[in-house]
């Protein structure tokens, strides 16, 4: 099922047959991440554009699986400026990007005869895990922080069918909560991005991107747990090295100010986070003291020459409104991208530069995030009609 792969960690070293039930590294405890035991052949973008826009038009460079899918992927990029795109993952199935990662995982637990899955959640992907796990004819099971997660988000996944467990904490405990439970011997399947082959379907929005317009100066996105910015890296990683690209781009990763272990590290030339147990931020997809992925994620934006950003809650909120009165509706932690790239512009970003902000899921996940203005009111039709040509002129 995975003999084109092995598992490689990052820590050490060591590499190990690829499994789905090894997570982390046996040895060390490390990362792993899954890297092809010899190079794709055929690969070419003649090949993939034979096929619908998605997470498996590029069925080649993803585990041989049969698909658990629901038509994710092939979002839209849409323009907002002279040389600015943003990438919207709204559009998928859940409403978040997390649905790339859950449709490979997922295939993959299903032909191992997973029957119960588990994952930790912000919201999106106690959303996905939920959705997907449902469509596999699997049971889900979701540890969310209690009093932390948009009701959106929790709406989905009540719907479809997940147990709701909450522990009062952040969601860093929740994860422990997963990583306890979950195994082989509790046919607790993990779906959080610790999980390295979750990761290798998020790694398809940077082929989709090069897909549509070739390889941009930056790719702006926000970080929470720091899966995507690894995966987004690892795939340039490979099309540069399957020749189906010439040239990288750099990355910048943007952090909440109450949530910006990864980002206030990089700052200061520090080796690794400083992490913090007590996230806060408006930006509820990426509150994340204990960045697990951290390690990928500093190797992505070092090699990559990237940037980090900070912001604060009014300039993701500003962000955010912004984007609206462009037609683009996305979740808080989707605007902390367009928030942290308006600081890097003129700075680390030329105006000149080719851009693509992330907005990693749709505005209805988090309607509370945003004040409702007080509607006009009209007692009659004659009084409501009055009263819109009065503001209509």
């Amino acid at each position: 099922m995975l003999g084109e792969y092995e598992l490689r960690c990052v820590k050490c070293g060591r590499t190990y047959r690829a499994d789905p039930w090894t997570i982390v590294c046996p040895h060390c405890g490390g990362l792993l991440e899954p890297v092809f035991r010899r190079k794709p052949l055929g690969i070419s973008w003649a090949l993939f554009r034979t096929r619908k826009f998605g997470v498996w038009r590029y069925k080649e460079l993803l585990p041989r699986v049969r698909p658990i899918s629901m038509g994710e992927g092939g979002t839209p990029l849409i323009k907002i400026g002279e040389e600015l795109w943003v990438k919207f993952e709204g559009s998928n199935p859940t409403g978040s990007f997390k649905d790339r990662g859950m449709t490979v995982a997922v295939s993959l637990a299903k032909e191992a005869g997973v029957k119960s899955v588990i994952c930790a959640s912000t919201g999106n992907t106690s959303a996905s895990v939920a959705a997907y796990a449902s469509r596999a004819g699997m049971r889900s099971f979701v540890v969310l922080p209690k009093g932390k997660v948009a009701r959106g988000k929790l709406a989905q996944a009540v719907l479809h069918g997940a147990t709701i467990v909450e522990i009062d904490g952040p969601f860093d405990a929740a994860l422990d909560v997963v990583m306890k439970v979950s195994g082989r011997e509790s046919g607790l399947y993990p779906l959080n991005s610790i999980n390295p082959w979750r990761l290798e379907g998020q790694k398809t929005l940077a082929f989709e991107i090069a897909d549509e317009i070739g390889v941009p100066d930056w790719i702006v996105l926000p970080v929470g747990n720091a899966g995507n910015i690894s995966a987004i890296w690892k795939g340039f990683k490979e099309m540069k090295e399957l020749g189906l690209i010439d040239r990288m781009p750099r990355l910048a990763g943007i952090q909440a100010e109450g949530a910006s272990p990864i980002a206030r590290a990089l700052k200061e030339g520090l080796s690794e986070p400083v992490f913090t147990d007590n996230p806060e931020t408006v930006a509820t997809a990426i509150r994340i003291g204990r960045p697990v992925n951290w390690p990928k994620a500093f190797k992505a934006l070092r090699e990559s020459r990237g940037a980090v950003e900070v912001v604060t809650d009014g300039e993701i909120l500003e962000a955010q409104r912004k984007l609206g009165k462009m037609g683009v509706g996305v979740e808080p932690a989707s605007a902390a991208s367009y928030a942290g790239y308006l600081k890097l512009l003129g700075r680390k970003i030329s105006p000149d530069d080719r851009v693509v902000l992330v907005a990693t899921g749709h505005a209805l996940k988090d309607p509370d995030a945003f004040p409702f203005p007080e509607p006009v009111r009209a007692s009659s039709v004659d009084e409501a009609v009055d009263k819109i040509r009065g503001l209509a002129l």
